[in-house]
């Protein structure tokens, strides 16, 4: 999904061009009837319309290719207007974004029409295969968005699981050992473990999934960045747990605390020289 807006971004001239050479050549205008047949015929990808007032307020209901919906009425869309770039011919375009309507990633289109505005929104897969700016295969993409969908919820719930386990392993421990720093640190290396798979799982649901529009070019490396800052903080407290109970039992085992600490001190070195690298570009 986040590969679609990326390709929509480097032919947006293209993409927007397209868009309003056929509202050219189809008057959109307002129609009592709501009889919009024509203009779903011409774009494959067009998935809803509706109007508005000159307040932004809904008058009319969604519009869909084989249905109308009449719950949206009188919906302030202000917020939506405040987001559209304005073209040419009184045309207005959105950006990406995942539309609540119907579930997709779409970009929406807007046009004046005397003291009223006709939204459009357009399915952006759709729009990209209609220019073959992408090979459209509906069924492995729906089967694609469930996979993520299960791994992403899957992760979450194991999540769930580790961090409920750290408060029973904290709770046994401390009725069992009393308070110690073993009993402290244990838990608080499950809880770090769980919320980088956290966050692990939710990005991969915003990014396949729910899709969100992120501002940064180089997003990937904030998320390896995120993650592995979570893994580092937890092998530095099982590193340093390390050295208590090899400082409590035996110092002759200390030289496997120091080949832990190094190998965290290679993953810091790593990452920062990774971080170097990527802001370079």
């Amino acid at each position: 999904m986040n590969s679609f807006v990326e390709i929509y971004k480097k032919n947006q001239d293209s993409v927007e061009s397209f868009i309003i050479n056929t509202l050219r050549d189809y008057t959109l205008e307002y129609k009592d009837d709501l009889n919009y047949d024509e203009h779903f015929k011409a774009f494959q990808s067009l998935e809803l319309i509706y109007i508005t007032d000159s307040n932004y307020t809904q008058i009319s209901p969604n519009i869909f290719r084989k249905s109308i919906n009449d719950k949206e009425m009188s919906k302030d869309r202000r917020y939506l207007i405040e987001k559209l770039i304005e073209k040419e011919d009184n045309i207005l375009i959105s950006k990406p974004y995942l539309s609540i309507a119907t579930g997709n990633v779409c970009i929406t289109v807007a046009k004046k029409d005397n003291d009223k505005y006709i939204f459009m929104d357009f399915s952006l897969d759709k729009l990209l295969g209609r220019l073959g700016l992408i090979e459209l295969h509906p069924d492995f993409n729906r089967f694609t968005r469930g996979f993520y969908q299960t791994i992403g919820f899957s992760l979450i719930f194991f999540t769930a699981l580790s961090i409920l386990y750290a408060f029973y392993d904290f709770i046994l421990y401390l009725y069992k050992d009393g308070f110690t720093i073993n009993t402290l640190f244990k838990p608080i290396i499950s809880i770090t473990l769980g919320l980088a798979i956290f966050d692990l799982a939710k990005t991969i649901l915003e990014r396949e999934v729910f899709f969100k529009s992120y501002g940064e070019s180089n997003e990937d490396a904030v998320i390896l960045t995120k993650f592995s800052i979570a893994i580092i903080v937890a092998l530095s407290i099982e590193a340093l747990m390390v050295v208590f109970k090899i400082t409590l039992h035996d110092y002759t085992q200390m030289i496997h605390a120091l080949y832990l600490i190094i190998g965290v001190g290679i993953i810091i070195v790593s990452l920062g020289l990774f971080r170097f690298l990527t802001h370079k570009r």
